[in-house]
């Protein structure tokens, strides 16, 4: 069905959009190549929301370098557009370009196109074929696919541990456990993200800043902490950060609504919001929920070991990203809080998506059971 010609541009597709890792949320991340005669004509990936798809900008390049697209082939890592959002539709413009063949990795999971531009683009006479490196492109906009079908956004645990899951001494130290390369790796995780979540216990004990310095990214992460008593420091680092744009204000998740602390909290310039769950605190699904109102593809967890085993036990955490550092901290922190089993087989169940070296340490990926 696909030829290697077909791989190749596709490959290279996925490449673009893979440029637009920390730029375009809450759109996903898509990229496109245009290819006639052989030869690619013209390319692009999609910016940042309100401007320019990845197929209009590689119709843009194409007329850049004087190249005529009709009769050319489309290779899209997501199925065009066929509405109009903050831009008209991407199938529109393809037609209108005369552009003969499109090749799509898979479709659109957001129900305003979910097939309907493949439909349009078919209907025009365009030649269609959807399913090219399909994996690779659904790996590259997980969050996006996860806030369209589900309505929450992937949630990514992250966690640095010695080689018996210490994550920090008694007393809360824990810098560092892992080396200088997997902490820039964990940067990178960060950047990729939507937004970070970490919760109050760890505001306490390492009053963090919760930005991405290691790596280069044009826009911060969204960040967001659990707080079901409102006992954020009002001098803590992450309400005045002293690197990054910060244009968007911290979020605040409580279960108890302190009318003096949580004006004193907005005057920091955070916004809280009051979601209490039963049992005094917050109410973690219904956050999730929230955050995907908000076009929070990705949310990213960098938190405490109660934080981390409360979103494991209420089926809240997808994928777990931990770092493994070759050394023994004895008897310190764990990295979940979760409580004892009675039969093995009601341990939540994870399975291998990665594992690879960075830098003296070790990276595992595993995801749960069910999305693996």
């Amino acid at each position: 069905m696909f030829s290697d010609t077909d791989h190749a541009a596709m490959a290279q597709a996925l490449a673009l959009a893979a440029r637009g890792m920390y730029t375009t949320t809450p759109n996903p991340r898509v990229g496109c190549v245009l290819s006639k005669d052989g030869k690619i004509i013209g390319q692009g990936f999609t910016q940042p929301a309100g401007q320019d798809h990845a197929e209009i900008q590689a119709l843009k390049d194409a007329a850049a370098h004087g190249h005529d697209p009709v009769g050319a082939t489309a290779y899209v890592t997501l199925e065009p557009c066929s509405h109009f959002g903050r831009t008209p539709p991407c199938a529109d413009a393809l037609v209108r370009a005369g552009i003969a063949r499109v090749v799509a990795a898979m479709e659109d999971p957001n129900p305003a196109v979910s097939g309907r531009g493949l439909q349009r683009l078919r209907e025009a006479g365009v030649d269609v074929r959807c399913g090219l490196l399909e994996k690779e492109a659904r790996e590259l906009n997980i969050g996006f696919v996860s806030r369209m079908t589900r309505g929450l956004p992937w949630v990514r645990v992250k966690v640095a541990a010695s080689l018996d899951g210490g994550t920090a001494l008694h007393d809360g130290t824990s810098q560092w456990i892992t080396g200088q390369a997997a902490r820039d790796d964990g940067h990178a995780w960060r950047a990729r993200a939507s937004a970070i979540l970490t919760g109050i216990g760890t505001v306490r004990d390492d009053d963090p800043q919760l930005n991405v310095r290691a790596v280069e990214t044009p826009r911060q992460p969204q960040r967001v902490v659990v707080d079901s008593r409102l006992e954020l420091p009002l001098d803590a680092r992450l309400l005045t950060p002293d690197t990054g744009d910060f244009a968007k204000p911290v979020l605040v998740f409580c279960a108890f609504d302190d009318a003096a602390r949580r004006r004193a909290l907005e005057a920091r310039g955070a916004e809280v919001v009051v979601l209490p769950n039963p049992h005094g605190k917050v109410e973690l699904r219904h956050m999730l929920e929230e955050l995907g109102r908000r076009g929070i593809n990705e949310l990213h967890v960098e938190a405490g070991f109660k934080l981390n085993g409360s979103l494991i036990r209420e089926h809240c955490a997808d994928e777990l990203l931990v770092y493994l550092a070759p050394k023994l901290l004895g008897d310190a922190q764990g990295m979940f809080n979760l409580p004892p089993l009675a039969r093995l087989q009601d341990a939540p169940a994870f399975r291998w998506h990665d594992v690879r070296m960075i830098g003296e340490d070790l990276r595992l990926i595993a995801r749960r059971a069910d999305h693996a």
